[in-house]
């Protein structure tokens, strides 16, 4: 993926408006960042990027193809968005499983490097609805990060993380960085974004306001 570009981006609820003209071009090998209140519009647009929702006006164009139009959703894409989506009925290791079977390119063993590193037991058989809310967010991170994306979109990862796995998270993330994939972030914690952003959106009532 080399890059996205967004186009006049509106997108109205019920007469609100939630993303008002968003225009934005987002390359490889960086990571940006999307600050705003909640309901200034960064989960929404994050949503509108990777197609889970369709916009009244504008486009998102991925590597030259329209979402919506000639792809549904970008063809590499890993996403954490809100609240993990995680099947309660099944281990840490089995909702990673399920959905690393769907391009099968991740082997077990990588599955279960991935939760070590974010200091998860691979052989823990309890269910995730008996999780702690920080060990479900791991799972989440782990999802996001599964066949090695090729655009990372995380919304609030730090939420419920300890001290030791947000440093973890942050070396991973800046890793993605040096392997020239496209990042976006969210963040309540300005002094995190200014560490790890190459660039920084400031969205206020769904309008962008400033960059840097």
């Amino acid at each position: 993926m080399k890059n996205i570009k967004i186009e006049n981006l509106c997108k109205e609820i019920k007469g609100i408006s939630i993303l008002n003209n968003i225009n934005m071009e987002l390359e490889s090998g960086k990571i940006y960042g999307f600050r705003g209140v909640n309901g200034s519009g960064k989960t929404m647009l994050m949503k509108a990027i990777c197609g889970l929702i369709r916009t009244n006006s504008g486009n998102v164009y991925i590597d030259g193809e329209k979402v919506g139009k000639d792809i549904e959703f970008p063809k590499s894409v890993g996403v954490l968005i809100e609240n993990p989506g995680l099947i309660g009925s099944y281990s840490g290791f089995e909702n990673l499983r399920m959905l690393a079977d769907i391009k099968n390119k991740t082997s077990d063993e990588e599955i279960k490097d991935m939760l070590r590193k974010l200091g998860l037991d691979p052989e823990d058989k309890k269910k995730v609805k008996k999780y702690s809310l920080g060990m479900k967010q791991k799972v989440g991170i782990a999802e996001a990060f599964i066949d090695t994306p090729e655009l990372l979109m995380l919304d609030e990862p730090f939420n419920a993380l300890d001290d030791k796995t947000v440093e973890i998270l942050k070396g991973m993330i800046k890793e993605y960085r040096r392997e020239d994939r496209i990042i976006i972030l969210t963040s309540h914690d300005a002094g995190m974004l200014e560490d790890l952003c190459d660039k920084i959106y400031y969205l206020e009532e769904g309008k962008l306001v400033k960059e840097e």
